[in-house]
Formats: C-alpha cells, sequence, structure tokens
C-alpha cells in the first residue's frame, strides 16, 4: 500500500529532481523578465522614433542625420594630430589680438592686483575714476551704440542716482529690514503686469535681467510638468530666433531643446513645426515679440491656440520689445496681431511674459520682470529650504541677496516718466527706426547692395548684403571703423540696429544713415576694382573682426573653434 506502481528500476527514469525542476522555473522566469524588459526598451525606442519622425518627417529625420554625419566627420578632422596644431596657432594669435583690444596697457594706465597698504583719500579716488571713465570706448552719447544704452540723458541719471543713493544698503531679502523696497518691487510688477493686459490672478517677481526672468519661465514650466504630468524628460519647443538664454535655460535645467525655423521672408516661426513636434514631454512653447535678430514678431494668437489645445504653458519673450510694445498703438503705430487679440495674456494661452524694464522700461541696468498667469505659476520658480540649520529659507529666484538699490532705481524712473512719457519715447523710437528703414529701401546706394530682412513693427531694423561680391560683416567692420557699434547677425548673415533714444536725435539717425552710405559705395567700389583686376565676382578675403569671426562660424558644420573663441574671449574679461 502507497507504494509506486512503478518498478523500482524505472522510478528513476520518470521521476526530476526537485532542485532542477526549482531551477529551470527560475530560468523560466527570467527569461519572461528578460523578455518584459526588452519589449519595454523596444517600446521606448519605437516611442521616441515615432515623435522624432512625427516632428521632423522622413526628409528632414535624413537631413538631420546628415549633418550629424558631417559634423562628427569634421570633428575628426580637426583632431588630426598636423591639423590640430595649426588650429591651436591660429587661436592663440586670435586670443593675443583680443587681449591686445580688451586689456589697455601703457603710459596712463595703472592696474591694481592688491589691496593699497594704506585707505585711498577722497581725492585719490576721484582722480581714478576720472580717469577710468575717460578710457577710449564707443560714444554712446551721441548715439552710435545699438541697444545697450536705451535712454542716457542726465535728468534721468540723476532721478536713478537720487533713489540708489537711498536706498544703497537695501536687500529685499530682508523685507521687514526694508519695507519700502518690497513696496516699491511690488509696485513695479503690478504696474507692468497691468501694462500688459495680465488677469487679476497675474503674478510676477523682478529679476536681474531678461535671461534670468527666462531662465525662471524656463523652470517653472518644468517644475509645473513635473508637479502635474510627471514629465521627467521635458522638452520645450522655440523658433531658431528665439534668445540663447533659452538655451541656457535647456543647458541648465537639463530640458530637452527643439528648435523650429523662421523661414524668409517673414523670418516668424513656423507654426506648423511647432504643432509637430509637440509630443506628451513638451513642456513648454515659445514665441518672440519681437525676436532680438531681426525685430520679427511671432504669431502669437496662433501659438496661443496650439497652448491651449495641447494644454502646454506659452511664454512670450517681450525682453527686447519691453514697455515699446504696450505703447505702439497709443503711439498711432499698428500693435502686431491687434487683429487677433494682441500678443500678451489677452491670448488665453500665454501663460509668462517676460519684459526687461531695463532696456524700454528706462530703469538702471540690472532691471526685468517675469509675468505669470496666475499665483501658481510663479510658485513653480520658488525655492524654498525648510530643513537648512540655518533657519528656513526661501526666494523667489535664482538670486538670494538682491540690490535694493536697483529696485528703487526703477521705480523711481517709471514714475518720474510716466504713460505719457513712455508713448512719447516709443513714437521717436519707431519713427527712427522707419526712417533708418526706408533709407535701405529707397536710398540708390543702399538699396542696390542691402535688403531689410522681414517686416519688423518695433525698434529694430536689420538688413543682409544682396550683392554677391560684398559681405554683409565687411560693411559692420566699415561701420566699427567709423565708430559705430552695430550688431552682427548670422543665419542669415546681416546686421541690426536696435534704435535707443539717444538715437533719435536727427544728427544721430542722419550720421548712421551717411556713414552706412559712405561704407557701402568703399565696399562696391572695391568689389568693383577686384572684378577688373580678373578677380571673382564673389566675395573677397574677409579682413575685419566681424567678418573673420562670423565668416568662420557661419562656415564650419562644428562650433568648437568658435566655442574656444567665446571662452578666451570670457576669460579675457577677467584678466587685470
Amino acid at each position: 500500500m502507497g507504494s509506486s506502481p512503478l518498478p523500482v528500476s524505472l522510478q528513476s527514469k520518470f521521476q526530476k529532481p526537485r532542485t532542477v525542476s526549482r531551477l529551470r522555473d527560475l530560468k523560466g522566469n527570467f527569461n519572461i523578465l528578460r523578455n518584459i524588459i526588452f519589449a519595454l526598451f523596444l517600446l521606448r525606442i519605437l516611442r521616441r522614433s515615432f515623435w522624432f519622425l512625427r516632428g521632423h518627417g522622413i526628409i528632414g529625420s535624413i537631413v538631420l542625420l546628415y549633418r550629424h554625419v558631417h559634423k562628427t566627420a569634421y570633428t575628426v578632422f580637426l583632431n588630426l594630430p598636423g591639423v590640430r596644431s595649426q588650429v591651436s596657432r591660429q587661436l592663440e594669435i586670435a586670443k593675443k589680438e583680443m587681449e591686445d583690444k580688451l586689456v589697455p596697457t601703457g603710459p596712463g594706465i595703472n592696474r591694481y592686483l592688491q589691496l593699497p597698504k594704506e585707505p585711498w583719500t577722497h581725492e585719490q579716488l576721484r582722480t581714478e575714476l576720472e580717469a577710468l571713465a575717460a578710457m577710449k570706448r564707443t560714444r554712446w552719447e551721441e548715439g552710435k551704440v545699438s541697444g545697450a544704452v536705451y535712454h542716457g540723458e542726465q535728468s534721468l541719471l540723476d532721478i536713478q542716482s537720487e533713489a540708489m543713493k537711498l536706498f544703497s544698503v537695501a536687500n529685499p531679502i530682508h523685507a521687514d529690514v526694508f519695507p519700502a523696497v518690497r513696496k516699491m518691487e511690488a509696485e513695479v510688477v503690478a504696474m507692468v503686469l497691468a501694462m500688459f493686459n495680465a488677469p487679476e490672478s497675474g503674478a510676477g517677481a523682478t529679476t536681474s535681467g531678461g535671461t534670468e526672468s527666462i531662465l525662471m519661465a524656463c523652470l517653472s514650466a518644468r517644475q509645473k510638468g513635473f508637479a502635474e504630468r510627471r514629465i521627467r524628460q521635458p522638452e520645450m519647443i522655440i523658433p531658431s530666433t528665439a534668445h540663447a538664454a533659452f538655451h541656457k535655460a535647456a543647458s541648465y535645467f537639463k530640458i530637452k531643446l527643439h528648435t523650429v525655423d523662421c523661414p524668409a521672408p517673414e523670418y516668424m516661426v513656423d507654426v506648423n513645426r511647432v504643432r509637430r513636434l509637440i509630443n506628451p514631454n513638451t513642456v513648454l512653447l515659445v514665441g518672440s515679440a519681437p525676436n532680438y535678430p531681426h525685430g520679427i514678431v511671432d504669431n502669437i494668437p496662433a501659438l496661443s491656440k496650439l497652448a491651449v489645445s495641447y494644454k502646454i504653458p506659452l511664454h512670450v519673450d517681450c525682453c527686447l520689445g519691453s514697455f515699446v510694445m504696450p505703447s505702439l498703438a497709443k503711439a498711432g503705430f499698428p500693435s502686431p496681431w491687434a487683429d487677433e487679440g494682441g500678443f500678451d495674456f489677452r491670448q488665453p494661452g500665454v501663460t509668462s511674459i517676460s519684459v526687461d524694464t531695463h532696456k524700454y522700461g528706462f530703469a538702471p541696468k540690472g532691471n526685468s520682470c517675469v509675468l505669470y498667469r496666475n499665483r501658481k505659476l510663479r510658485e513653480y520658480q520658488y525655492f524654498v529650504c525648510p530643513e537648512w540649520s540655518g533657519g528656513v529659507y526661501g526666494s523667489p529666484s535664482i538670486a538670494g541677496s538682491r540690490p535694493g538699490a536697483l529696485i528703487a532705481g526703477c521705480w523711481a524712473s517709471m514714475m518720474s516718466i510716466g504713460e505719457k512719457g513712455y508713448v512719447d519715447a516709443t513714437h521717436k523710437i519707431v519713427s527712427t527706426k522707419l526712417t533708418i528703414e526706408n533709407a535701405v529701401k529707397e536710398h540708390p546706394v543702399l538699396r542696390e547692395t542691402l535688403s531689410v530682412l522681414g517686416h519688423p513693427l518695433v525698434s529694430v531694423v536689420a538688413f543682409e548684403s544682396v550683392d554677391p561680391a560684398i559681405s554683409i560683416y565687411d560693411i559692420a567692420d566699415g561701420m566699427s571703423r567709423r565708430q559705430w557699434h552695430l550688431n552682427s547677425l548670422q543665419d542669415p548673415p546681416g546686421v541690426h540696429v536696435a534704435v535707443t533714444l539717444p538715437m533719435t536725435r536727427p544728427d544721430a539717425v542722419n550720421g548712421l544713415i551717411d556713414d552706412l552710405v559712405a561704407v557701402v559705395q568703399e565696399e562696391k567700389d572695391k568689389a568693383l576694382e577686384r572684378i577688373r583686376a580678373g578677380g571673382p565676382i564673389e566675395k573677397g578675403k574677409a579682413k575685419g573682426t566681424s567678418a573673420q569671426l562670423y565668416g568662420v562660424a557661419g562656415s564650419l558644420p562644428d562650433k568648437t573653434i568658435v566655442k574656444e573663441l567665446v571662452v578666451a574671449y570670457l576669460d579675457t574679461l577677467y584678466k587685470a
């Protein structure tokens, strides 16, 4: 009873050892787990491939692959021993030229590398400060600088100096110690929110400049995406003409960046391309009002519709437009997209706007605002550390301590200028921009050589060379020799002028046009001589700084050399 019906000799052939069975079960489970992991890995690749192909299309994907292969091959070429040594020699020459230009030496230039043994007297300080102020520089007071100094009249400088002196030690991180600075900062934000038609729920913060405002908006969008949609691999979509600060934000905050072409002749972002690039990881769309290179306002109403449809935040970069944009209609000029609801918070999809009060708000440098549709969006940019041993810590933006003097200077500027002052300034600035634009289009020397890029409506006019024998960068260098500080562009090669109040004086704008005509005529004469001598019709060898830098940058698929030049420039800024 209970014994096996099989003979003992056969039992061992039909019974499986228990240990072998367990090993086989473990192996089977491992295979299942391996297959699941492989399937998830494959699904992830397929999902990424789908969104990539959807965003770029088959032809676009092939073009991107070609560019990647081309860039990689060029990088390998640049690192070959013989090539690398030659490139290094050229870079050292360029660095030396840069230092010679930026770091003055010689008689009358004193260098201070250590603290003085004894305190300087007031007279010593005044003498040295006057010598520093007299150093050779571009004369922005004469309206010869594009952007950079947007007001500069002595009456406003005096008001700012007085306000900043009263609050020179103030720090808004200590709101209880400096209540007046807190009040002024809140009022600056409130006034700017009103200018951009924010709803009652609107909120904002001041920052150190446009870059920090853009960084904060990108951080807010990233944090919102994680908190509300658990997005761990955030992406944002920007126009190719959007400010470099968005690239900085992507680098700092680990946001994948998609840049969308802004095709000629409008130079506005291609909204259809933006739509194709949207995917479940998209945390932010971006439009400019206007963009820095060409002064073009993107199609904010169309971007707003996309943002609403896909429930994605939309940031409008109005750093350059600042107070000119909301003043256009009152100054008698067309306001971009007015027939479709405007460019600001009147568009339901707009969730944040960056506005530089230190540009056309005429505040002291180091002032900007980032505005949000509601307080929750602003909260996403806050940093709070409740467990620090030094106490509970919180700050609204990147900086901890901030100069209350700059906030006071901003508040005083806005109050002293008022709405009427900004409208009057807008009329002068845009009228001057139109004068320059019309000269490029109508002057017999300029219209044959230059062409305005797009249809700018605000304060910036950009132009390119349409003459195959003349480089726009040689024109930029020619203007530099005549003491004009203009801005060189790339993709496409161009030059732009950002009109400021000093440039609106008749002698300044007429001088700009006269010098531009003279420089273009000089370049036309050089090209004619070259052709008569049997040379090529194409542009001659670039000689000037702008021509060399941007000529190289535009021709190289790998920007390593350009990056090294920029690093050398930044290093030179700190050479005492």
